[in-house]
């Protein structure tokens, strides 16, 4: 297993494309006129079928890079999350935004507001990585272990830049909140997948988290990415307290396959 504080072992690819991943703080790389070569691009838009297996089908999520914000001087990518669903006659709803740099991926800006049959909830957070510390728009605060950090969205975009190296494991220092750390990656595989989308050549990962807040402190989310370029998440699946295992399958992708965005 490694341990990687702040690097993840894409040295040659992302990092160096950027001098990004080692970058501390990120306002030299923002500098600099072109991007590292990325997975993901402005445009891309992915849209899952939800279901429970307490409840069936739940709704439909969407997940989009959508286009460039400058937050305190860096450009950013607006990284979105949007589930609406049903649950009887409750309705439940996830609304996620993640403000990425995407020439250093550390996020400065997170957002979500979430509703449940169980509660509402909101965060509203600001990153700032080169003083490794964030503040709640509610008046919590605290440290970073990193400066170059992720939040609960960005973490998956930042998931398919990694090598994935059959049995490979990641011991990532990299969420904005340090109680929330380490996050473990591990590789379980390469396999076929079939979702309402196509059927797909697989990398699946397991993800091991952090979560004080919930539950009994951890969780578990097993994503099975494209084992091509682009490292699609085809399938997500996590669980929850109140709706057993959740399951988010890919539905469609914009663009298409064989296209990417300018």
């Amino acid at each position: 297993m490694r341990r990687l504080p702040l690097g993840i072992g894409m040295r040659g690819r992302v990092a160096s494309a950027a001098c990004a991943i080692l970058l501390a703080g990120g306002g030299a790389a923002d500098a600099r006129p072109s991007l590292p070569a990325l997975p993901f691009s402005v445009g891309e838009e992915l849209t899952f079928r939800v279901r429970s297996s307490r409840f069936g089908t739940l709704g439909t999520a969407v997940m989009r890079v959508d286009g460039t914000e400058v937050v305190r001087g860096h450009e950013t990518w607006v990284l979105r999350f949007d589930f609406r669903g049903r649950i009887g006659p409750v309705v439940a709803e996830d609304h996620t935004r993640s403000w990425l740099c995407p020439r250093s991926l550390m996020a400065f800006r997170y957002r979500k507001q979430e509703r449940t049959p169980l509660g509402s909830r909101r965060e509203d957070v600001e990153m700032f990585p080169s003083e490794r510390r964030w503040e709640g728009a509610d008046g919590t605060r605290g440290s970073s272990p990193t400066d170059l950090p992720l939040d609960e969205l960005s973490f998956l975009y930042f998931l398919r830049t990694l090598p994935l190296a059959d049995g490979e494991s990641h011991t990532l220092e990299r969420h904005f909140d340090t109680g929330r750390n380490p996050v473990v990656v591990r590789v379980v595989g390469r396999t076929r997948l079939s979702v309402p989308a196509g059927d797909f050549a697989v990398v699946e990962l397991t993800m091991q988290v952090k979560d004080p807040a919930r539950g009994r402190g951890r969780g578990a989310v097993r994503i099975h990415l494209t084992d091509d370029s682009r490292r699609l998440p085809v399938r997500i699946e996590s669980s929850a307290p109140w709706l057993g295992a959740v399951v988010l399958s890919l539905e469609s992708q914009d663009p298409p396959p064989g296209r990417r965005s300018p």
